[in-house]
């Protein structure tokens, strides 16, 4: 098929995997990789990577994005209405012993440990050569509804009720249906930062990576350990907003060269126990520029997933007191067509 775009961004590696790819750099992630993960997998111990999945608790931190609230499910037929909780089958047939609870949760996807997916953050680009920069997601995807960005502005009331909300392509189906597991690895930011809310800049990183002896290499999930974790389940789902904000580190995205070399090094996933791998920049630039600079990068411009809020505090201790630092990852999405993200309960094999 003929690329749907005509330009892409500097830095992108859009049509590398195809003008339909929708899956990205976990196309790195193939059987070597697998075999890769294994090899790892030298004790058998595992480390369940989530958060419960109503933490941080409450909304302060994303005023968007709410914990989830559960239901009993409602029963049908002779007990129509009632809730299925507890419920003895006895009173739909005095002969049935069973007794049963089903139930129904209202979840944000991205509310707790997440992969946010390719659909997740697009870019305002001008990928036709029109002149006119129009919503664009990677790899030249734009939404099949034809709205001009205007148009959706005048139309954002009603946006919910105009047409049901699903990305039509990049939903997170394409990554779960693929499979996420292989070589995965650690940088312990914690260990040199502390809880310092310091941005890790391509310099800062070398270093790190030097020191430690850490070794990254194509296909790689990479996962950066901030502390941040520690911080979220010590707030025992009353989270003091202000204290998380300037704690702990991240990546820098408004470091050229570390994004360079995050593309350059190809790496599959780029993984934290933070709220957005990066840090948000505290001097925004007084021109047109992303929010979230690495986003833009990665998920637009080279369809790297990212994973955040992961637990990866006794993941990471494990590692350093074994002098270790790569793992097997097993961490597959909900293979829910449409999401833009998706809750996930990784497993890390040592």
């Amino acid at each position: 098929m003929t690329a749907r775009w005509s330009r892409r961004p500097d830095g992108s590696n859009w049509g590398e995997f195809g003008a339909d790819d929708q899956l990205g750099a976990m196309n790195l992630v193939g059987r070597e990789q697998v075999l890769k993960g294994l090899a790892e997998a030298r004790t058998g111990q595992t480390f369940s990577l989530s958060l419960p999945l109503d933490l941080p608790g409450g909304n302060a931190l994303h005023p968007s994005r709410h914990p989830p609230r559960r239901f009993s499910t409602l029963r049908a037929g002779k007990s129509a209405g009632e809730q299925c909780f507890c419920f003895a089958l006895q009173r739909d047939n005095p002969l049935l012993t069973d007794v049963v609870s089903d139930d129904v949760v209202l979840l944000h996807t991205q509310y707790s440990t997440q992969w946010d997916g390719l659909a997740h953050m697009g870019s305002l680009f001008d990928s036709d050569g029109s002149g006119t920069p129009e919503i664009t997601f990677y790899n030249g995807y734009r939404p099949r509804h034809g709205l001009t960005v205007a148009e959706r502005c005048e139309r954002s009331e009603a946006w919910a009720t105009y047409e049901n909300p699903r990305a039509d392509v990049l939903g997170i189906e394409n990554m779960a249906r693929h499979g996420v597991q292989g070589r995965a690895v650690l940088v312990d930011l914690a260990h040199h930062y502390g809880r310092e809310n310091h941005a890790v800049g391509y310099d800062d990183l070398q270093r790190i990576l030097e020191k430690d002896g850490v070794e990254i290499e194509k296909g790689d999930m990479v996962c950066f350990y901030a502390g941040l974790d520690e911080l979220i389940l010590g707030m025992a789902g009353k989270p003091d907003a202000a204290v998380l904000q300037r704690s702990c580190a991240g990546l820098d995205g408004r470091d050229a060269r570390l994004l360079s070399w995050i593309t350059d090094t190809g790496i599959a996933a780029l993984i934290s126990d933070n709220f957005a791998v990066e840090l948000m920049a505290k001097d925004a630039p007084q021109t047109s520029h992303a929010l979230l600079p690495l986003h833009e990068h990665c998920l637009f411009k080279n369809g790297i997933h990212l994973g955040e809020l992961w637990f990866l505090r006794d993941l990471a201790a494990w590692l350093r007191k074994n002098g270790r630092n790569r793992f097997l990852l097993t961490a597959p999405p909900l293979n829910l067509p449409g999401a833009v993200g998706s809750p996930v309960t990784p497993i890390a094999t040592v």
